[in-house]
């Protein structure tokens, strides 16, 4: 059996109450982000009204969304390597009922702050390629600060093609510094997957790497290869590289949060060159992600 440490939890082992992957306030030491996974196969999830506000994001198949007497339908996507998903972000104090089929993550930050329920539609994802080369990734921006009013949450999803690197160059956001750094805590869901055409066989074990390291603000320290459903928890310190095996894609799921809405951060100053070195390369040609019937036109 996988060995469970602070902050790197392999698949199932922070299930709970009928849900595969449960991280919230009850949890040591963690205070400001929560996420809950489940496969909805395998039954209808409910989640209380609680002082959390919360974004539902169909990870493979679509789901339906209910708040009160008002019903949601997400479409979804076949898998998360196939570009954006629509989303529904529910506002605090409210109860949700989502049933369906396939895999969904439900994202929560504790706030006081009320925000109005809102369905995020696919063609409104702010699709962006950050990066360059081997640093090029694809980042799906649905609930940063500039595309959701929330009171709290920041949310966003990185797919990176096999053989790339995100995540990188390392950087922080653990203390304030104005005009500088805002202090965010950070939950990564991760799936991998066989890249398209390389023909992996039925078996193949898809996986990453993730790492984490300290910083001023407390050690920390997470080497770990990552797969589908596995969760890593950054409060403090350097992280990244998140790298994607040369055979598998790589997807993760962002959810920050912290006592200001506020996305600044401190790259690692031995590595902050990298971020220059990106001007004289282009774009992997690999990107964007699309559904695959639309890949193979």
């Amino acid at each position: 059996m996988a060995t469970i440490n602070e902050h790197f939890h392999p698949r199932g082992t922070l299930s709970r109450d009928g849900w595969e992957s449960v991280v919230d306030a009850a949890l040591p030491n963690w205070r400001y982000t929560g996420i809950h996974v489940a496969d909805l196969d395998r039954g209808a999830r409910q989640l209380p009204a609680a002082a959390v506000e919360r974004l539902v994001v169909p990870l493979s198949g679509g789901c339906r969304v209910s708040v009160g007497t008002t019903t949601t339908e997400l479409q979804g996507r076949t898998r998360v390597f196939d570009g954006p998903s629509d989303a529904m972000f529910v506002g605090v104090g409210q109860s949700l009922d989502i049933s369906g089929h396939g895999r969904v993550a439900v994202c929560s930050a504790p706030t006081a702050t009320v925000k109005a329920n809102r369905y995020i539609a696919r063609s409104e994802v702010p699709v962006e390629l950050r990066g360059a080369g081997r640093d090029t990734r694809q980042v799906h921006n649905f609930g940063t600060p500039e595309a959701l009013d929330a009171g709290a949450l920041i949310v966003c999803e990185v797919l990176t093609p096999a053989g790339n690197w995100s995540s990188h160059p390392g950087h922080k956001h653990d203390e304030v510094v104005p005009d500088g750094e805002t202090y965010l805590e950070e939950i990564y869901y991760f799936e991998a997957a066989p890249a398209r055409g390389i023909g992996a066989p039925p078996d193949a074990d898809p996986f990453g790497s993730f790492s984490t390291y300290s910083s001023s603000a407390g050690e920390i320290e997470t080497r770990a290869l990552v797969r589908t459903g596995d969760i890593a928890l950054v409060p403090f310190g350097y992280h990244g590289p998140a790298a994607a095996a040369p055979e598998y894609d790589l997807y993760y799921l962002n959810v920050m949060a912290g006592p200001v809405r506020s996305w600044q951060f401190s790259d690692d100053p031995a590595q902050a060159w990298i971020r220059g070195s990106w001007a004289d390369q282009t774009p992997d040609p690999r990107l964007p992600f699309r559904p695959a019937e639309e890949a193979i036109r």
